[in-house]
């Protein structure tokens, strides 16, 4: 009874220790930094605040071509990257299992065996005179518990769930860049193709001008000079041509690589068939820290790195770990389970680190310089996201002007194009303004093209900006 009370006696000890120190628990909770967005984060002085965000919509109701659609289905579906983003997620929600699990006991079994033999020549040995061999049986149970006083456990596990939700951050980030990409590379595929359309007219026109210019050299009207240069200009649209057939080729071969596929022909429709949102809603800046991946990937490494800093400051105070064992041990393998045979300790204690090379002061100073930079990457990536909003917004506002100028620049040129050569005809002309014509009337054409796809990669940027593309 003795041995009984002295046992609940330690035991309450133990208790009223663990209870007493974790009161005194020194880990905070992570607050986001107050200065990370403000309601000027990205300029809107062209285009009003909304409480919505076109973010907040699935990708099929922005992309609306239903081949594009299959072809971004495709891609998320086979996509390396994606695939890879998965493998990161199981691995860190791994780590988060294991971090849940700490606070759990360490409990272990196993047999052992012990064959010992003393030196006859110690002073141990001269006592008994002879050499003596000892064998040793036993079956031993230990366990194992440290108790989460200062929240350090805690903090490790925050510091998992933080890491992990990074890790799904970081899938949905790249979910929102392949549609974006698929997107943009599918509306270049488009404009190749209204380009290819417009040099292969361009060429037709231009050999039918050069059988003019011959006939009219042939009339004396002309000379040589106007019918090479015509040749020259033959020429130049015939080499255009090929250089777009190489860049639709290589788009191809790219797209084929985001959609995980040999290199193939990509089907696709017409770029007078694209629908773009006629509106654009931004919603208000906060809505950054909730849509785009990119930035919530950046504030959950900031929540690590915070966590660990706590975990870190934690390994200054005493730990407070209960261990016990217990078993049969024997020297005689026959007596091995029998009553006697039984033994068990438990042992708890405080143990408060005075001396250990600084490891201690280090691992908290570089936690300290690891939340820091983890703060001011998270602000940097705040920053970057209002500026690619505002860029997206300004190059999306200012297309359908910037489209009506160079429409009319490319029927002023044709214009020009239809006086010049009826001049020529005439005598009344020199070539040469019938050739600038020409040039300046291509140029022209090629450049509304290009026009009406940036606006469409400007939207495509805009609604990746503001963080869609994921859902």
């Amino acid at each position: 009874m003795k041995k009984l009370s002295v046992y609940i006696k330690g035991t309450a000890f133990s208790v009223l220790t663990l209870a007493v120190v974790s009161s005194c628990n020194i880990r905070k909770e992570y607050e986001r930094p107050k200065d990370a967005v403000n309601e000027n984060l990205f300029r809107t002085d062209m285009l009003p605040k909304d409480s919505l965000s076109m973010a907040e919509i699935s990708w099929r109701e922005v992309f609306t071509d239903p081949i594009l659609q299959r072809h971004i289905e495709k891609t998320l579906e086979n996509n390396l990257d994606i695939r890879i983003a998965l493998q990161s997620i199981n691995s860190a929600e791994a780590y988060l299992k294991q971090s849940k699990s700490a606070y759990e006991p360490t409990l272990s079994i196993g047999p052992n065996y012990t064959f010992q033999t003393q030196s006859v020549n110690t002073q141990f040995g001269q006592i008994i005179g002879a050499r003596r061999y000892v064998n040793q049986y036993d079956i031993t149970l230990s366990l194992g518990f440290e108790a989460d006083i200062w929240g350090k456990l805690k903090s490790q596990e925050k510091a998992q769930l933080a890491t992990y939700l990074g890790s799904v951050a970081a899938h949905k980030s790249v979910k929102s860049g392949l549609v974006a990409s698929v997107a943009s590379a599918y509306y270049q595929l488009l404009t190749y193709d209204e380009q290819k359309k417009i040099i292969t007219e361009t060429i037709k026109v231009r050999e039918s001008n050069l059988e003019t210019t011959k006939a009219l050299k042939e009339a004396g009207t002309l000379t040589e000079v106007a019918v090479q240069q015509s040749e020259a200009l033959v020429y130049n649209a015939q080499a255009s041509l090929i250089d777009i057939d190489t860049q639709i080729q290589l788009l191809e071969n790219t797209m084929s690589l985001l959609m995980a596929v040999p290199s193939q022909s990509i089907e696709r429709s017409t770029l007078e068939a694209q629908v773009i949102p006629a509106e654009v809603k931004t919603g208000f800046s906060a809505s950054l820290l909730a849509n785009r991946p990119d930035v919530m990937q950046a504030e959950y490494t900031l929540m690590n790195a915070f966590e660990l800093t706590n975990a870190a400051k934690a390994q200054f105070y005493p730990t407070l770990k209960l261990t016990g064992t217990g078993g049969v041990q024997s020297v005689d393998i026959d007596h091995l389970f029998s009553v006697n045979s039984l033994f068990a300790s438990v042992v708890g204690g405080l143990a408060q680190p005075l001396l250990n090379k600084r490891q201690i002061r280090t691992n908290y100073d570089v936690s300290l310089a690891n939340k820091e930079s983890a703060y001011l990457n998270f602000r940097k990536t705040v920053l970057t996201a209002g500026k690619e909003v505002s860029d997206a917004i300004r190059v999306f506002s200012v297309q359908d002007s910037f489209i009506n100028l160079k429409t009319k620049e490319l029927n002023a040129y044709k214009n020009s194009v239809s006086f010049s050569q009826e001049l020529v005809n005439y005598g009344m002309a020199n070539y040469l303004e019938v050739l600038t014509a020409n040039v300046n009337a291509l140029n022209a054409e090629l450049n509304i093209s290009n026009a009406q796809y940036s606006k469409m990669k400007a939207a495509v940027d805009l609604y990746q900006a503001l963080g869609g593309g994921w859902r």
